[in-house]
C-alpha cells in the first residue's frame, strides 16, 4: 500500500515540477530563470525521493545550493569546484548502480553551464544537462519528471532561438 502512495506522491511532485520548469525556461532573463529553477528542484528531489532513487534525490537537492551559488558568485571557478566536489560526495554516498550515471552527467553540466556561461550558451548547456536528466527521470518511472525534461528541452530550444534572434536583431543589447 504504501509503495503505491509513494508512486503517486512521485508522479505529483513530477507534474508540480514541469509547471514550474517550462515557466522557468520560457523566461528571457537569467534571474527568473534561475529563482524557478530552485522552486523546480524542490519539487524533482520530492520526486526522486518517492521513487527511491536517491542519487537524483541528493543531486537535485545540490542544484538548489548550485543555483544560489551560481546567482551570488556567478564566474567563480572555486565555487563551481565547490559545488562539484560536493556531488561528487553525494554521489559516492548514495550510488546504487549505473542508473546513478545520468544524474551525475546533469549535475555537471549544470554546473559547469550556471557557473561558466550566460545567456544561449548557458542554455545549451542546460539543454544537455536536461537530456542527460530525462533518462534519470525515465530509469526512476517517472512520468511527470520525464514530461517535465522533454518540455524543458522543448521550450528551451524555443527561448534559445528567440535570444539568438533578438541577438541578430540588436547586436550588443542581448548577450
Amino acid at each position: 500500500m504504501f509503495e503505491s502512495y509513494s508512486t503517486v506522491a512521485g508522479q505529483f511532485f513530477g507534474l508540480v515540477s514541469l509547471a514550474l520548469c517550462v515557466w522557468a525556461f520560457s523566461c528571457k532573463q537569467d534571474d527568473r530563470l534561475l529563482m524557478l529553477l530552485l522552486s523546480a528542484n524542490v519539487a524533482f528531489a520530492l520526486q526522486f525521493m518517492f521513487f527511491a532513487s536517491w542519487t537524483a534525490a541528493a543531486l537535485s537537492l545540490l542544484v538548489i545550493a548550485r543555483i544560489a551559488l551560481a546567482r551570488r558568485y556567478p564566474g567563480s571557478k572555486v565555487a563551481m569546484a565547490s559545488v562539484l566536489a560536493a556531488s561528487g560526495v553525494a554521489a559516492v554516498l548514495t550510488w546504487q548502480s549505473w542508473a546513478d550515471l545520468p544524474a551525475i552527467v546533469a549535475m555537471v553540466l549544470g554546473t559547469v553551464g550556471m557557473f561558466l556561461l550566460r545567456g544561449i550558451a548557458m542554455r545549451v548547456s542546460l539543454g544537455l544537462a536536461a537530456l542527460a536528466w530525462t533518462l534519470s527521470h525515465i530509469l526512476a518511472g517517472s512520468v511527470g519528471g520525464t514530461l517535465a525534461e522533454a518540455l524543458v528541452i522543448l521550450t528551451n530550444t524555443i527561448t534559445i532561438y528567440r535570444l539568438y534572434r533578438a541577438k541578430k536583431r540588436y547586436p550588443g543589447v542581448i548577450d
